[in-house]
């Protein structure tokens, strides 16, 4: 009776023959630079630190005198092509009446006659470069309307404001960070593990997750072992990823990991 009692004792002994206990923070996988892609000056600001946003929701509008210039520019250009293609149009209708009349009167094979359709000639010539003209003023006129909705700059996904660094009226370049957007949604536990420690884990493993300040705890599964150590604490950084369901968790959050290892690992 005895050795029955004791069996699944020693199976779970030998199942798990130690733990790990190691602290992690609490990051989002999904964590954006939010920049422009048009150099201007800070118009309107919309949203603050600590703002929950939407998808497409404007974050901040530029301001942009040289884009100003541009799109008048090329306004002007689409402007001046189609008067040129209308006035090329109604040259060439004119041609056709006067022909007609000739044709009437006889004129048909007259000097006049093949004036009118050397000019005619030229007159297609000239409207179909006009026509030119207009499809790439109106390209030129498309990119310039590209250009504005750069100057809105909108929130690629749901998320909150952890981060604001401009204001109204400052000058933002390319490739400058405005702002960071963090999702709430996907989050995840980053934590350093010892490289002593480091054949104990795997990825896929299950972990126990706590997170202390809000009494949460859940079963975790280890997402990936970066494969760099740092060479100043000799640790290795792993992700663990879990359900938080509706709990409010942010990221910098301290957390708990425990980690069970079998006994073939502490054998190794």
């Amino acid at each position: 009776m005895l050795k029955i009692i004791l069996l699944p004792l020693l199976l779970t002994l030998s199942l798990f023959a130690g733990s790990l206990s190691i602290t992690g923070t609490v990051v989002s996988d999904n964590q954006k630079m939010i920049g422009a892609r048009f150099m201007g000056y800070v118009k309107h600001i919309y949203f603050n630190i600590g703002d929950k946003v939407k998808r497409e929701d404007t974050l901040f509008e530029l301001e942009s005198a040289e884009f100003d210039i541009l799109k008048n520019q090329a306004d002007l250009a689409l402007e001046q092509a189609e008067i040129m293609v209308d006035m090329y149009r109604t040259r060439l209708d004119s041609i056709r009446r006067e022909k007609a009349l000739m044709r009437v009167r006889g004129k048909d094979n007259s000097i006049d006659w093949q004036n009118m359709d050397l000019t005619a000639d030229n007159v297609q010539a000239g409207l179909a470069a006009s026509r030119s003209m207009v499809k790439n003023a109106a390209e030129k006129v498309k990119q310039m309307a590209t250009i504005a909705n750069y100057l809105e700059v909108k929130a690629p996904n749901d998320g909150i404001i952890v981060q604001k660094r401009i204001r109204v009226g400052d000058l933002i370049v390319p490739g400058m960070l405005a702002m960071v957007l963090v999702d709430l949604d996907h989050l995840e536990i980053e934590g350093q593990i010892s490289e002593a420690d480091l054949l104990k884990v795997n990825a896929g493993d299950f972990v126990d997750v706590t997170i202390p300040s809000i009494k949460f705890s859940t079963r975790g599964r280890i997402k990936s072992i970066v494969p760099s150590a740092n060479p100043m604490t000799h640790t290795f950084t792993i992700r663990i990823s879990f359900h938080k369901g509706h709990t409010k968790i942010f990221p910098g959050m301290y957390a708990k990991i425990g980690i069970e290892y079998g006994d073939e690992l502490v054998q190794k």
